[in-house]
């Protein structure tokens, strides 16, 4: 069902601004001695939580532990891959970030000592803390599929890390011969941008029909349905006819193994030899989680869904894409949101206050081809442990509109990217 039939365009963008803007408002007083809190991981949930700490109260002492001193952004990174986008433009620092309060420290975290509540940094030094907060994004579990490990990542790049796989993959369908072939696997869920892989699909396919007319795209996936199901395939039979097919799991989709040295992929149904081959493996949180103590035998960390705390970890938060959040799918636009709510239920926990139960919002914008868009939306509260969807709020794009329609999706996608990119990072 449309966005359209439950909740308005304006209408959602006017509750997703109040909803955040709501975040930064309370003031909650704290004892004399500042509070410590630090925050793992640069993204767009670390990031957003530390500058919203620094807002919420600017006596707190907050840092982020970061060792990568340019985020290389996700989100839009399907547009450089397809030859519409430079890397540059995906590309931010934290000098903002600094000038704000926060204190970055450009080092990797590689450990965490609940016990004693101190950080590890890479250098052997350690950081204590108050209020820990997890914020590592993905890591991909090389060895989850027979035959894919980092060594067949550099010929059979996944880029769902953004940055050098990115350009690698844009590299090789420069180089595609016109008729060649490209396969794209993607995972079962849960996994980072569930409609990652299905946008990805149509922006290559956007590259094929331009400059190589003659060949065609595979998607092997684990899994018979995915988000925006309708409007992707509705999109590849208007802008691509011919060129993208879908095999689901039920038609033997699912990727087992591959061959790094013969770029194959193998299927309980046959196997198909690509002269690209985008291989998205299966994900877990990030490593530090682990090392935190916060992930469980999923690979990812249950969370309370008012103050985003471990299950298993007390005083530890993980926010972002190594959380399981019940509905709430993983992306920038979850993990920002999250962040709030976890600056705020933190501030309130750290003044001896009893968080309320927040309301979130999701928006998943993809590009089917410039100037094309689709999306999703979700509004999202605890019930029951976990984060499920409010019903009669959020829904997906109309399936039947005009094409004026989509460009608007697309301008709306631009704007998001422009807007948080600039709150988080500017």
């Amino acid at each position: 069902m449309g966005i359209s039939h439950r909740i308005s365009r304006r209408g959602f963008l006017g509750t997703s601004a109040a909803t955040a803007a709501s975040l930064t408002f309370p003031l909650p007083a704290f004892a004399q001695a500042a509070a410590r809190v630090v925050v793992i991981g640069g993204g767009f949930g670390g990031a957003s939580c530390a500058r919203a700490l620094k807002q919420i109260d600017p006596k707190l002492q907050v840092t982020l532990v970061e060792p990568n001193k340019t985020f290389t952004a996700c989100p839009f990174s399907n547009n450089v891959i397809a030859g519409l986008r430079s890397i540059e433009e995906q590309q931010f620092g934290y000098d903002k970030i600094a000038a704000g309060g926060v204190t970055v420290v450009a080092q990797m975290a590689t450990g965490v000592d609940g016990a004693a509540r101190t950080v590890t940094l890479a250098d052997g030094t350690s950081l204590g803390y108050d209020r820990l907060v997890l914020s590592p994004g993905i890591d991909l579990r090389f060895g989850a599929l027979q035959g894919y490990d980092e060594a067949a990542a550099s010929k059979m790049p996944h880029a769902w890390k953004a940055g050098e796989q990115t350009l690698l993959l844009r590299k090789q369908l420069e180089a595609m011969d016109d008729g060649g072939l490209v396969v794209i696997a993607a995972p079962a869920n849960p996994f980072r941008c569930p409609p990652g892989p299905y946008e990805r699909a149509c922006l290559i396919a956007h590259y094929l029909k331009t400059k190589k007319p003659r060949s065609k795209l595979i998607i092997l996936d684990a899994k018979d349905t995915f988000s925006k199901q309708r409007l992707f395939q509705n999109a590849w039979k208007e802008l691509y006819p011919g060129m993208v097919e879908w095999v689901s799991l039920s038609q033997g989709g699912k990727v087992n193994a591959v061959d790094p040295a013969t770029n194959t992929l193998i299927t309980d149904f046959g196997n198909h030899t690509a002269q690209v081959a985008n291989v998205i493996p299966p994900q877990r949180a990030g490593r530090i989680a682990t090392s935190a103590g916060a992930t469980d035998n999923t690979g990812w960390c249950a969370i309370d869904p008012v103050t985003f705390e471990s299950k298993s970890a007390p005083n530890i938060h993980v926010i972002g894409d190594a959380c399981l959040a019940g509905a709430m799918p993983k992306s920038a636009f979850t993990a920002n949101a999250q962040a709030k709510v976890c600056a705020a239920a933190i501030a309130t926990l750290l003044s001896g206050g009893t968080p309320a139960a927040p309301k979130l919002i999701n928006t998943c914008y993809s590009l089917a081809a410039p100037g094309y868009g689709i999306s999703v939306a979700g509004v999202y509260q605890p019930k029951n442990g976990t984060l499920a969807d409010v019903e009669g709020a959020g829904g997906v794009s109309p399936a039947d509109v005009p094409r004026e329609f989509r460009a608007r999706e697309a301008d709306y996608a631009q704007s998001w990217f422009a807007t948080i990119t600039a709150e988080v990072f500017g």
